[in-house]
């Protein structure tokens, strides 16, 4: 294991498609920033939706990645194998926040429109669909129900290498988040806030469309007496021509590993990093690690691609 004093970093995909160049540039981001302090590379499959996770994936992410010289360290840790520890954390040290809901989506949705039509909400409220914590006092079934997790209702700040200081109320965003569905699916950020503690992760480099979750993982990381993560980092969202974020939802193209050394120069430049020579892959991320900098991305919020 890792010592404590040594940066850690980590990569952490979810398996519901093949890599495209929004996750390549953010896995070779991550790999090259905590490289370039001397730590180590975490590789951890976020694969607890069973319903658009596929092993496929998981194995092509994998080849994909060894292709590339992405090389982590140590044992890539499995979300789906660890739905005990979970669930043991909701038991113990999150059980006061956690609370049983039987609301549905659609029952939900009726409230919202209701809400809306009698124009009831605040303009100024950041989520005009927080939930309406209608289930908090009901004292339902933990194990026949949803459970959800109360947030707290206050601001909490952070600074951001790369997007600056921050700052927002996880209550007023997300509300009262569901953390483990009725079948028992734990959700993304409850699993990456327990995980990323007890592997004792200090950078997080990520996309930034994860950035309005940061709180509720500082929060949830906090309730359950892990360590605080040292450093944050919110990646520009690679873009299609079209403004697009690139994604699987947006059909986003998965990387071709026939061509690597093209591959990693056209990534290393969308992140507007120094030109490194067309070598082997492992050659051109050393040249890339000891070149390593944050500063061309600070304040950005979107690589765009050019049109071909």
């Amino acid at each position: 294991m890792p010592t404590p004093s040594q940066p850690i970093g980590r990569f952490a995909p979810s398996p519901t498609g093949e890599l495209h160049l929004g996750s390549l540039t953010t896995a070779l981001a991550s790999f090259c920033h905590i490289k370039s302090l001397g730590g180590q590379w975490l590789l951890r499959i976020e694969d607890t939706d069973i319903e658009r996770c596929d092993q496929q994936f998981t194995e092509q992410i994998l080849i994909d990645l060894e292709a590339l010289g992405l090389h982590w360290d140590g044992d890539i840790i499995y979300q789906s194998e660890r739905i005990d520890i979970y669930n043991d954390y909701l038991n113990s040290a999150l059980h006061s926040l956690t609370y049983g809901c039987q609301c549905s989506r659609k029952g939900l949705e009726q409230y919202w429109a209701k809400e809306e039509q009698s124009q009831i909400h605040n303009e100024n409220q950041p989520n005009r669909k927080r939930y309406p914590r209608c289930c908090v006092a009901a004292d339902l079934d933990r194990q026949q129900h949803k459970l959800r997790i109360q947030l707290p209702d206050y601001k909490i700040g952070f600074n951001d290498g790369i997007q600056g200081m921050q700052w927002d109320n996880p209550q007023q965003t997300l509300g009262d988040m569901v953390a483990r569905r009725q079948d028992g699916m734990i959700n993304y950020i409850l699993a990456a806030s327990l995980d990323d503690g007890l592997q004792q992760v200090t950078h997080i480099m990520r996309g930034l469309d994860i950035l309005p979750m940061t709180t509720a993982q500082i929060s949830i990381m906090n309730a359950a007496h892990l360590p605080a993560i040292d450093h944050w980092y919110h990646l520009p969202l690679i873009c299609n021509p079209d403004g697009q974020k690139l994604s699987k939802q947006n059909l986003a193209q998965p990387i071709d590993t026939r061509n690597t050394s093209q591959l990693i120069a056209h990534a290393l430049k969308l992140l507007q990093q120094p030109v490194v020579d067309r070598d082997t892959p492992e050659n051109m991320l050393k040249q890339a690690i000891a070149q390593w900098d944050n500063t061309p991305l600070q304040n950005q919020q979107q690589l765009n691609l050019p049109n071909l």
